[in-house]
């Protein structure tokens, strides 16, 4: 828990870093330029499109026509475009995303890891390519999940869980590989993501939480419309200051937790060679140090004692040779 709330806090912190806001301009601009050439060019069709299908409906029909009969008609003139930007929420949500993930996280990640682990190794155990295709390949699946959990919606409490829980999957899967993509290797990858699993999902969830704050300028009612060039920019710098502060929580946390398995695996070496080097010495010891039984004693001891000159001059009680007696 200390870890997620600190990379929080830090998260916030470095939000209002120049480079960062800075930073967010470039999908920003992106942004815009798309969502203003669609709807130049697709948006009348659009509208035109969901109105028919909602005349198509007799209750639709009958609704508008109430309305319509009680002086409030301008309310069903909305119901269309309203619809259709509700529709294309999704779309810009996952647009956002994928674009502070390929612009702006590879930056916001190197100013951390310089600012605060300087020293980490980096093990590329992912790459560009890996990165755009993971990234694709989990905006398709999110987006097919978010579109198989529409008719779920309808149950209350389940339209205000499946869309964050949706988006908090997505946005964990893509962050947390783009993080790790440059400073852990694979092994390591796939182990903090099955360590931290949870957290991560956590931090995801609250991030598609945040992220719900734009759409309510979509559904904000008629005056949307009359200020859409104004507030559609506003919505997705929103959008992309949100994703940049997911950035850099996943950066702070992830790089932490690196750091931490790594020292973890250091102290396991070092724990693991510890009583191999100390047989070692014990043996080296035994090998050096003799045993008792092999001491050899260099103590002098004193030799048998002389024989006395007396004996040595004693007459031989042997007789002479020439056998004569003696005198």
């Amino acid at each position: 828990m200390r870890l997620l709330l600190g990379s929080f806090w830090r998260a916030v912190a470095y939000c209002v870093h120049p480079r960062v806001i800075g930073l967010s301009l470039l999908p920003l601009l992106l942004m815009v330029a798309g969502a203003f050439a669609l709807g130049y060019f697709f948006w009348d069709r659009a509208v035109d499109a969901v109105l028919a299908w909602l005349q198509s409906w007799a209750a639709v029909e009958f609704a508008l026509s109430w309305l319509d009969s009680v002086g409030l008609g301008a309310l069903g003139v909305v119901v269309a475009p309203l619809l259709v930007l509700a529709l294309a929420t999704p779309l810009i949500v996952v647009s956002a995303l994928l674009l502070v993930a390929f612009s702006m996280t590879p930056a916001l990640v190197e100013l951390v890891a310089l600012r605060r682990y300087p020293d980490l190794e980096r093990r590329r155990g992912g790459g560009v390519l890996g990165s755009v295709l993971w990234s694709l390949w989990s905006a398709l699946l999110a987006l097919l999940l978010l579109a198989l959990s529409v008719p779920l919606w309808l149950i209350p409490p389940l339209a205000l869980v499946l869309p964050p829980l949706i988006w908090g999957w997505l946005t964990y899967r893509v962050f947390a590989y783009d993080v790790l993509a440059s400073h852990a290797s694979a092994d390591e990858r796939r182990a903090l993501l099955q360590q931290h699993r949870l957290p991560l999902l956590a931090m995801g969830v609250l991030v598609g939480l945040l992220g719900a704050a734009p759409s309510v300028v979509w559904v904000s009612g008629a005056m949307f419309i009359a200020l859409a060039p104004l507030l559609v920019p506003l919505a997705i710098w929103i959008y992309a200051l949100i994703f940049a502060f997911a950035a850099l929580w996943f950066a702070h946390y992830l790089l932490t937790a690196l750091q931490h398995l790594r020292a973890g695996e250091a102290g396991g070496d070092a724990a693991g060679a510890g009583p191999a080097a100390t047989g070692v010495a014990h043996v080296a010891g035994k090998l050096a140090r003799p045993a008792a039984s092999d001491i050899v004693d260099v103590e002098a001891r004193p030799g048998p004692a002389a024989a006395p000159a007396s004996a040595a001059a004693a007459p031989s009680a042997l007789p002479p040779a020439n056998g004569s007696a003696a005198p």
